[in-house]
């Protein structure tokens, strides 16, 4: 056959030479890491290059894996403006990724939250920056990356996979790439709707440069990649505190001559009237450095060595002006008149109106972090005879995250001891969420008449500001012995192993007070600290004050520790050993081939933490050690039968397990004593008992949620591009980990001095509220995908296709103690997604839509603490268009791109309240919370290969 090649050129990512060989020239080798099926050449001598042999190679992987599994591959990953790798896999049926700041960045497999997902690098572990055990996305640059492959089914012979699956980020094999090839790319970046800070510029840019070669004897390989990013965004920022209804405040009647009426008209007196909002602008700009590296030698067929290396350090500075106050009947007298009301759920709401006696307090804040990212693993493979063959591999991986926050306020007033400045706002309030809009009287924006400073109704917070750094570190290494013998006959192979991971992690805050020098004194901002305002325009607020923080910190403020019970709650160090032994065995026979193996894990845990008894001053610290120890089988099947025609049937089963939270293992320990037990009225009977001792903490001998797990799937190969797979899944989880309430002895520890209630008796028994092993439920759910090109079906739209998928889930959990409503972090019911592409005669253009609807998520909340939200349903369209010119043309290997994601601005939104908590109507519908947008990101640039 006449070799083909299309003239639609390489992507900006180098390792997407690879996919100019045949599958297996760029999947990871078989051999190399235990439990990874080899994927076969494909017969057809057409070489095929651009998004077309992205899908026809990750449609390869999905078909000649054993487990059930889902994969991109390097041109697929390149064709669309993806920051990192999270926001190529969130197209993968039955995935989805959470937006963090605009940026997808952590991911959720089948319904379950990240913490059930391990992440693998080559088939190693990888350690994580974060609070606990998920892998931040964004620290690995698609560009330097061949493929993803998500395991949904596990591998018996690969330790560490997850509850709901296993994320492989796999780099290229210089020897099985076998030639030389350099590319590079450069691309300027626009936030388009950026600049609203004067210190983050809305420009950007991001560049990469990869070298794959290998010696003349072809026995030693190698490839090198750089990538940089240099990327900004901006997030317009609104957030509803609460609803309350304050009529019933002062309503003046003869016999109630309060003065003046608090709602008007009389008619809203009943209507929920928001008693706090803030609205800020946040520009911020993300920098990376990534190396990645591969040393590839293979003297002879009986020795095969690998040694990757990945660095990245990515750097992040966040600045956020605005506004926030309180709208609260109840503090600021304030009073709401005029008020319009929109009727939701059976109650009514106030959307319009006008509000007196506010005082916003104005925010400078500046935000850093860093992080650093080392990983490395050396394979080494010997062939001790023909139908032997032994894997030793020896991994480690750490990741550091440093963080700084800091706040500062300001408010309206030349000081120095100003009183609190009230003014007077109209606002609007749409009831679907969108942004409000609020007209002030004061220009907060005027430098002369605004100063620093405290301005929080209720006394105050009795500091100017804050400032807290994170400091979480953690490291993990591994070594995995793997033995593998050919059988023959319906057993093809064998193997046994064995694998010992240890990970060490430790997190610490250092937190400080800000407080204004001089007493306190407030003072206005001094010129050569002063920037150009920030707007707050998308709210209506117009424009206020913006100073340089960290450079005026030093002059205006003093630092003081804060040494409270939260503080020292953040303090904690976790260890963990574990030894998986492994067993696999491959089978075929006739029609049906696939695998049956089983893990016996062992977990040594430990955990370091504190007895933080708040009742004593100054607060008393004691050191706290605990140790847990536990064993699980994990059997595992995975089975196709092969119907013909492209026709296959799969089915799974196994028995999974996710370890817990790092920071639920905590061995923090805080006891609280209520000094009024009896409360005021009625007090308690002479001679009676109270139970005053309550505690909350975590617990270091949690054990790990653990499932049974059946999968079965009907795939339909039409083409090389072209399949159609329906899949079921359904999991027993055996228990699940909730906050749960225990009675426990407080003896021992001395009862707070002249807080003993006379003429009681005082119990030492009190309540702990821990993390604990609970009752389990199930999780099921259905998904459709595909992929076809239209050309197979409609010869004239040749170059056109699509690719798509659905996914529908839902859980049911056991009732906790108290029978509250318990939901799955990271499960949203309804999952799709959908690409359409065309790609021929050098010009490619794609569209890809995907779509999550609600679920709880976690996030940074008040005072750096991790926590959930309801995160409402979220959408995202990115687009691009581009040309590559041919290899007769002067310009041959030059590419040129435009790329725009988030091409429909979509808003990023959360509700009041979680489950059943929060303000509600009265049929329960609940009330919009946060409400955020971050605008259309357009990069333009090259790609160019030599």
């Amino acid at each position: 056959m006449k070799r083909a090649k299309s003239n639609l050129g390489l992507t900006i990512s180098t390792l997407a030479l690879a996919t100019t060989l045949p599958a297996q020239a760029w999947a990871q080798d078989g051999a190399t890491r235990a439990g990874q099926d080899q994927v076969p050449a494909e017969e057809s001598t057409i070489v095929v290059t651009g998004l077309r042999a992205g899908l026809q190679n990750s449609i390869n992987i999905k078909r000649d894996q054993a487990s059930i599994v889902e994969a991109v591959s390097a041109e697929d990953i390149g064709k669309l403006p993806d920051v990192s790798i999270a926001e190529s896999i969130a197209r993968l049926p039955g995935l989805a990724a959470q937006r963090v700041n605009g940026r997808a960045q952590v991911i959720s497999i089948r319904g379950l939250a990240p913490d059930f997902t391990t992440t693998l690098l080559n088939g190693r572990q990888q350690a994580s920056s974060g609070d606990n055990r998920a892998v931040e996305f964004d620290q690995y640059p698609a560009e330097l990356l061949s493929s993803v492959v998500v395991y949904k089914t596990p591998d018996a012979a690969i330790a560490g996979m997850g509850l709901s699956g296993s994320a492989d980020l796999r780099t290229v094999r210089p020897l099985a790439y076998g030639k030389r090839a350099i590319a590079m790319n450069l691309r300027g970046e626009l936030d388009a709707d950026g600049g609203r800070n004067a210190d983050i510029s809305k420009w950007g840019w991001r560049g990469t440069l990869s070298y794959i070669d290998q010696n003349a004897a072809g026995t030693l390989g190698w490839s090198l990649g750089y990538a940089h990013l240099d990327s900004p965004s901006h997030v317009d920022h609104y957030k509803a505190y609460g609803y309350e209804a304050f009529g019933n405040i002062c309503q003046p009647t003869p016999t109630n001559p309060c003065s003046p009426n608090t709602v008007t008209p009389d008619s809203a007196d009943n209507a929920l009237q928001l008693n706090g909002q803030e609205a800020w602008a946040t520009s911020r700009r993300n920098q990376r450095d990534g190396v990645m590296g591969t040393l590839e030698w293979k003297p002879s067929d009986s020795v095969h060595s690998v040694l990757d290396v990945y660095y990245s350090r990515f750097k992040q500075k966040e600045v956020i002006r605005g506004a926030q106050w309180f709208s609260n009947g109840w503090a600021d007298n304030a009073t709401f008149s005029n008020i319009g009301t929109t009727q939701l759920g059976g109650s009514a709401i106030g959307t319009s109106g006008h509000v007196t006696n506010a005082v916003p307090i104005l925010r400078n804040d500046y935000n850093e972090r860093k992080d650093e990212l080392f990983s490395a693993g050396l394979n080494n493979e010997f062939q001790l005879d023909e139908r032997t063959r032994f894997v030793a591999d020896l991994s480690y991986s750490t990741n550091k995250r440093d963080e700084t926050y800091i706040e500062t306020y300001g408010g309206y007033g030349a000081g120095p001891f100003q009183t609190r400045t009230m003014d007077n706002y109209d606002f609007s309030f749409p009831i679907d969420g969108a942004f409000p809009h609020y007209g002030f009287g004061l220009d907060y924006a005027n430098a002369s008449q605004v100063s620093l400073g405290d301005r929080a109704p209720w006394g105050g917070w009795g500091h100017d500001g804050l400032m807290k750094s994170p400091h979480v570190k953690e490291e993990l290494g591994a070594v995995d012995f793997m033995l593998s013998r050919e059988i023959g006959g319906f057993l093809r192979n064998i193997e046994i192993g064995v694998n010992y991971t240890q990970r060490n992690k430790h997190k610490t805050v250092d937190e400080l007070d800000l407080n204004l020098k001089n007493g306190r004194a407030q003072v206005p901002v001094g010129s050569q600290y002063l920037l150009d305002p920030t707007s707050l325009d998308f709210v209506g607020f117009g424009n206020v004050i913006a100073w340089n923080v960290p450079a005026a910190l030093d002059t205006y403020y003093n630092k003081t520790p804060l040494e409270d019970a939260n503080h020292f709650d953040k303090t904690w160090k976790i260890k963990e050993d574990v030894i998986s032994w492994k067993a696999k065995a491959n089978i075929e026979w006739g029609r049906l081939r696939g695998n049956v193996g089983v893990q016996v894990v062992e977990q040594f845990q430990s955990s370091s933490g504190l007895r933080i008894n708040q009742t004593l001053t100054p607060i008393a610290l004691s050191q706290v050690f605990e140790t847990m120890h536990y064993t699980d089988v994990l059997p595992s099947a995975n089975l196709i039968y092969d119907l013909g025609g492209g026709h296959r049937i799969r089915l799974a089963a196994s028995k999974v397990l996710a370890r817990p939270r790092m920071d639920d293992m905590r061995a923090n320990f805080t006891p609280s004593f209520n000094v009024n037990p009896c409360g005021g009225n009625p007090p308690c009977a002479p001679g009676s008992t109270v139970n005053p001792w309550s505690a909350t903490g975590g617990n270091p001998k949690l054990q790990p949620w653990r499932a049974k797990a059946l999968d079965v799937a009907y795939e339909w190969y039409i083409g090389k591009a072209t399949y159609i797979s329906v899949a079921g899944f359904y999991k027993w989880l055996d228990n699940y980990i909730y906050n749960r309430n225990f009675a426990i002895d407080f003896q021992g520890l001395p009862i707070p001095t002249n807080q003993i209630p006379p003429n009681v008796n005082i119990s030492s028994i009190g309540q702990v509220t821990m993390p604990a092993n609970g009752p389990g439920g199930n999780l099921k759910g259905i998904e459709v995908s595909g992929a076809i090109e239209i050309g197979r079906i409609i010869p004239a739209l040749d170059g056109f296709g699509f690719t798509g998928s659905y996914s529908y889930t839902e859980s049911d959990l056991n009732p906790t103690d108290n029978n509250d409503v318990v939901r799955i972090p990271g499960l949203s019911g309804t999952v799709y997604n959908v690409t359409g592409y065309f790609e021929k005669w050098g010009f490619q253009a794609r569209a890809s839509y995907r779509f999550r609807s609600a679920f709880k998520g976690e996030t940074v909340q008040l005072f750096t603490n991790r926590g959930y939200t309801e995160i409402l349903a979220d959408r995202q369209l990115d687009a691009q268009i581009g040309y590559t010119f041919p290899d007769n043309s002067a310009l041959k290997g030059l590419g040129v791109l435009l790329q725009v994601s988030n091409l429909t601005d979509s808003p990023y939104r959360t509700r009041l309240g979680l489950d059943t908590g929060g303000t509600h109507t009265t049929d329960g519908t609940p009330l919009p919370e946060t409400y955020e947008k971050y605008g259309r990101q357009f990069l333009l640039g090259f790609n160019y290969r030599f």
